[in-house]
């Protein structure tokens, strides 16, 4: 079951793998947006994971809602709103339950995922986000209840990610290069890739650490 906790170490994890990665985040963004993608998700994250020092909600959708806000509230351009909606639509569908299967944190994830959607009015292979939140959200669907499904995600959030090079944008900043836009991997897709890769991470900690216990 995933609970608060589980929750709160999943978005630190991923402050962190945003804080490592973004610098090269920035160069993905440099020749098909501002430049700046990677700076500012650093500052989101690291936001979300200092006011969940501070503050410790006892459910996962609380802290969902409370790290979709920050990230709203500190994160410039469209990457705020995006990430915020993702985290805070998950939250919402979540409830006040006290903690949750993957099943149903995978059902909530992907009720996230289509309001990311509806906000950006972009669909799979438009060169977004999409591009790994969507296979990522698949293949935890595919392995319902599984912790393991969460390492399936973390490889389908990373293929779709690569796969946006050969793509021409569609949506977004990079949609006004036209065909100058090919030949780039999109920087959304590339830290949208990032929240699968931390959620891997954590649930294989959380696993290893049981294992562990009965030994």
């Amino acid at each position: 079951m995933l609970d608060a906790l589980f929750v709160r170490r999943w978005l630190v994890a991923a402050a962190d793998a945003v804080d490592r990665e973004a610098e090269r985040l920035t160069e993905l963004d440099s020749p098909i947006g501002d430049a700046d993608h990677g700076s500012n998700l650093r500052r989101g994250f690291r936001a979300v994971a200092a006011v969940l020092e501070k503050e410790a909600p006892d459910t996962p959708g609380a802290v969902l809602m409370l790290a979709g806000r920050q990230l709203i509230s500190t994160v410039g351009g469209a990457s705020g709103p995006l990430y915020g909606t993702l985290l805070r639509r998950t939250g919402k569908d979540l409830g006040d339950a006290p903690e949750v299967d993957p099943a149903r944190f995978a059902q909530a994830l992907r009720t996230g995922v289509d309001a990311v959607a509806a906000l950006g009015g972009a669909a799979p292979g438009d060169k977004t986000m999409l591009d790994a939140l969507v296979p990522g959200i698949d293949a935890l669907d595919n392995s319902p209840g599984s912790f393991g499904s969460f390492g399936a995600a973390r490889e389908a959030a990373l293929q779709g990610a690569l796969a946006t090079t050969p793509l021409q944008a569609r949506k977004g900043r990079a949609s006004y290069l036209g065909e100058r836009s090919i030949g780039h991997q999109d920087p959304g897709a590339t830290s949208s890739a990032l929240l699968f890769a931390a959620l891997a991470e954590t649930a294989d900690g959380i696993r290893g650490s049981r294992e562990g216990s009965r030994d």
